[in-house]
């Protein structure tokens, strides 16, 4: 899966197939060569799943994400409940949603960076193992003691770190394991879990915690994660790809130069890398700004409106919309569009086109108008899935997960202080439209960023360029 040879190795075996295919000079590295290149030292091997197998795969990517997102989002359905049994307030209740967001952020690059070197879907199914644990045996845990408020901080704080890594992960898998032509609508597809996870786990969370009581989420969201890695283990993995060792989790974890041969000084010093991180961050940022005022903005804006209307329908519009920009981008591709191309179209969407719409829900003069915006904004962000995120795995698919773990790192921190900053501006202006503005600006910086200096070439195997 990722790369790992020298210069003279990649060089001969590029000359190689330009010789015996095309009788081209061996000067670079054309794309099916990377079909052909493989790790050393029992890394892993790059060789693309099988359209059946892509499918196949797709599907299950997609339910894991949902079932993350389901574990995600379960405290903010239950903390009121909870609060009520606990005796919490509010700053002891968001102690225990923020703490969920600090272990989140310690995991990103470490759980890319051995995503890397023993292979994204071990991490996943690692991750998920033991978040699908925790998760069930929340409330046996809370029963155990009187010190619930520190019991749950320490159970959040664990499912941030252990769910810290599956994008990462999923990052370094889909560039190991799908084709350039195919990732935009794979990761589309894969990334719609997000907004899935989100809708089952209102509907049915909200159900459970009126039927059965809090309890009953933690067991439902635990017991499915639980089954869902049975079943990956059972149908999609062979036993000996699930059996890891300490001794290799301990060599994966390992960020030397020599051992996992990759360039790291000279990666970090390429501004294409750079433009993809801060394009990254800032548009991470922006969404958990939105995702974390909006509820209040339509609450306080318009208080005689139904909440179920503007905390479902904008995630409703998201789901074909990420659909239909992984489809768009691959038909660009295949239609002779260069890459590069295709993913600054979907990044002028994603962060400046939504950023417009963001705007105008500050404007907005009644509700259903703020209802449009705000779905369109949400809705037209996904498109990042097909900019930004596959051009990560355009530049180093060998360190892909790395690469994604350092922007989502930077992102969620940068996303707290815009969280933090939008609430103090609201207090200071006494208006909406200055947290609209500033979530425009950070997109917008982005944005130029990556259209200035992004590109889609291969930055991970110096000093040979493959030109994509």
């Amino acid at each position: 899966m990722a790369l790992s040879v020298s210069s003279h190795g990649a060089q001969g075996l590029g000359a190689g197939l330009l010789a015996s295919q095309h009788q081209l000079p061996p000067a670079r590295c054309p794309r099916p060569c990377q079909q052909e290149v493989a790790k050393k030292d029992g890394g892993i091997g790059d060789v693309s799943w099988s359209r059946p197998e892509s499918r196949l795969w797709t599907m299950m990517l997609l339910l894991g994400t949902c079932l993350l997102y389901c574990a995600r989002v379960l405290m903010p359905i239950c903390v009121v409940t909870m609060s009520a049994r606990f005796d919490w307030d509010k700053k002891q209740s968001g102690i225990v949603l923020s703490s969920f967001f600090w272990g989140y952020c310690l995991t990103q690059v470490i759980g890319g960076h051995l995503s890397d070197r023993i292979g994204g879907e071990k991490v996943l199914l690692l991750s998920a193992s033991a978040w699908g644990t925790i998760t069930a045996i929340t409330p046996l845990l809370i029963s155990l003691g009187s010190a619930h408020l520190l019991l749950m901080t320490f159970t959040r704080f664990l499912m941030g770190l252990l769910q810290g890594v599956y994008f990462p992960a999923l990052a370094s898998l889909l560039s190991q394991k799908v084709q350039e032509k195919e990732r935009a609508l794979t990761y589309s597809t894969v990334g719609t879990g997000s907004q899935f996870g989100t809708l089952v786990m209102g509907v049915a969370g909200s159900l459970l915690l009126d039927w059965y009581g809090w309890e009953s989420v933690f067991y439902l969201s635990g017991l499915l994660t639980l089954l869902w890695v049975y079943c990956m283990c059972k149908f999609l993995l062979p036993e000996k790809e699930i059996i890891i060792s300490l001794h290799d989790l301990a060599k994966g974890l390992s960020l030397s130069s020599k051992q996992t041969k990759m360039p790291w000084r000279k990666i970090f010093r390429k501004p294409p890398i750079w433009a993809v991180i801060v394009a990254q961050l800032c548009a991470a940022s922006t969404f958990f700004t939105l995702l974390s005022w909006l509820p209040t903005f339509f609450s306080e804006t318009f208080p005689n409106s139904k909440g179920w209307i503007f905390n479902v329908i904008p995630w409703l519009v998201a789901i074909p919309t990420s659909l239909f920009a992984g489809f768009l981008s691959d038909q660009c591709i295949n239609q002779g569009c260069k890459p590069i191309t295709a993913r600054k179209f979907m990044q002028v969407i994603g962060s400046g086109v939504s950023s417009l719409f963001a705007l105008g829900i500050g404007y907005s003069s009644n509700f259903c108008q703020a209802v449009v915006f705000a779905s369109a904004s949400i809705g037209l962000q996904t498109f990042n899935h097909s900019g930004i995120s596959v051009n990560i795995q355009d530049l180093a698919p060998s360190c892909a997960g790395l690469l994604f773990g350092v922007a989502n790192t930077g992102g969620a921190l940068l996303g707290v202080i815009c969280v933090y900053l939008a609430g103090h501006l609201i207090e200071s202006t006494g208006s909406w439209v200055s947290v609209f503005n500033l979530v425009a600006i950070v997109n917008a910086l982005g944005l130029c960023t990556f259209l200035i200096f992004g590109k889609a070439q291969r930055m991970d195997l110096d000093p040979v360029y493959i030109e994509l």
